[in-house]
């Protein structure tokens, strides 16, 4: 049996930077990767690959070039999935291997293997040759991600009906697609083949897309996607999907059927903790099928820790690659990284993309705080924006709200081109309890989208004031 101070079950964001942390402070420290593959959903099936795509159907259907040049490019005939997919298996493939590179870096004993707790520190691991052997750690940290939530009553052939992994590896571009699911990953795929000018439509059991989001935002989202042609129906459940000889049929609640060539399953993630004998462990799961934690990531046993999605919300990668260091910073007593920052980013990946920080105008209400009374609003449009008109984004919002007895920044939020890198100077100011005045001092570079935090701020004191402010 190997004795390690640290043994890491999995290697995705959490895995991958928790096993890096501990041996950057010199412990021993063993990954567990059941394989085949080093990173995780998140290099694999998810985070990494979903963007990608994203990028190449921005590229192969010309959209950013219509908003430029105003020429209705449509997509080219020619297309194949190979086509499509060639620059995600490229960057994935590059990802995999740096994510190997940092492990030898740092001199971690890569395993591959499924692992599974034989009593609170030992894991014993089954090789793919069909060997086994035993690992035992001071400190366990649990990483081993989540998987696509496949109910039984849906016939998953993942040639017609696929989940949010297995659309990864789809033979061709279908004509048309019906995705189930409104949340994240389903809205990021709508978009990306309705992009790529794919008959879209999208089911949901709610009354709007992503109602976490800023309902102003959220509303936004819903007009630019109708736009490009995505097909929205709202409040509907669905009581079959089927396989029919052209390709699937699917049964609303309602009555409704959706006739498309393919199918996309994308409700409900799941914590991946099958084999894992966590009852050895003195582990349990939660009611939502995830393990409960602590502000430290800390699970029941003191010693073991959990971090990313099998812990549940929120389940992104750049949190769980920071919940890993902090639960092994903890777990080792080192003075480096004792929490998360208060405010964390949400990006996602739609066309347009959102960003968002913060509080949220429908959040403030529900503290008892009403616009006009004790909070405001202040918004920049890219369509007034230099750098916006240059690059052909007119329908892109920043959006600030603050409280109005001292103008502190409660929440920022932005859909438009560079959402997600735009929405990190908000996060510091908020970060910092800093006042709406703080953009209004900074000097930027002109033209850029970051101006629009300036005017943004202008705007708000324009309403503060009951006037609205001369941009410039």
């Amino acid at each position: 049996m190997q004795n390690y101070d640290l043994v890491v079950i999995g290697s995705g964001p959490a895995g991958e930077k928790g096993a890096a942390q501990a041996a950057y402070f010199s412990k021993r420290v063993a990954l567990i990767e059941h394989g085949p593959v080093l990173g995780g959903a998140c290099i694999n099936t998810g985070t990494v690959p979903s963007k990608t795509l994203r990028e190449s159907a921005l590229y192969f259907s010309g959209l950013k070039q219509r908003g430029l040049y105003g020429i209705d490019y449509s997509l080219h005939e020619g297309l194949t999935v190979r086509d499509f997919m060639h620059h995600k298996d490229v960057v994935v493939e590059l990802e995999r291997e740096k994510i190997r590179q940092n492990l030898a870096a740092h001199h971690i004993d890569l395993i591959w293997g499924t692992g599974s707790f034989e009593d609170s520190h030992t894991v014993v691991v089954t090789t793919p040759e069909g060997k086994t052997l035993r690992v035992r750690g001071d400190v366990i940290l649990v990483a081993t991600g989540s998987r696509p939530h496949r109910p039984p009553e849906i016939p998953f052939d993942d040639k017609f009906i696929f989940d949010s992994d297995t659309i990864l590896e789809m033979d061709r571009i279908p004509r048309s697609l019906a995705v189930v699911g409104g949340g994240v990953i389903g809205c990021e795929y709508a978009s990306i083949f309705t992009a790529l000018g794919v008959k879209v439509a999208l089911v949901d059991g709610r009354d709007r897309l992503l109602p976490f989001l800023d309902s102003e935002i959220s509303e936004r989202l819903r007009e630019r996607l109708a736009c490009l042609g995505l097909q929205f129906f709202f409040q509907e459940r669905l009581a079959k999907l089927e396989r029919t000889a052209d390709g699937t049929r699917m049964t609303l609640q309602s009555g409704k059927t959706l006739e498309m060539e393919a199918a996309l399953f994308a409700a409900g993630r799941r914590g991946s903790v099958d084999g894992l004998n966590l009852e050895k462990a003195g582990l349990s799961l939660n009611k939502r099928g995830y393990i409960d934690v602590n502000e430290f990531y800390q699970t029941a046993v003191p010693h073991i820790f959990a971090a990313g999605d099998v812990i549940g919300f929120p389940a992104l990668a750049s949190t769980s690659m920071e919940q890993g260091r902090v639960g092994v910073c903890h777990a080792f007593g080192f003075q480096y990284k004792q929490r998360l920052a208060e405010m964390l980013p949400m990006g996602i990946y739609t066309i347009p993309e959102i960003s968002a920080v913060g509080e949220t105008e429908e959040s403030c209400r529900e503290k008892g705080m009403e616009k006009g009374k004790h909070y405001e609003v202040g918004r920049a449009h890219y369509s007034k924006n230099a750098r916006g008109l240059i690059i052909g984004d007119t329908s892109g919002l920043l959006k600030l709200i603050f409280r109005r007895s001292d103008r502190q920044l409660l929440g920022v939020h932005v859909i438009g081109e560079n959402a997600t890198e735009l929405i990190h100077l908000g996060m510091q100011v908020l970060e910092s309890h800093a006042k709406l005045d703080a953009f209004i001092e900074l000097v930027f570079n002109y033209p850029t989208l970051s101006e629009t935090y300036k005017y943004a701020a202008y705007d708000g004191l324009g309403n503060l004031a009951g006037h609205k402010l001369v941009e410039g």
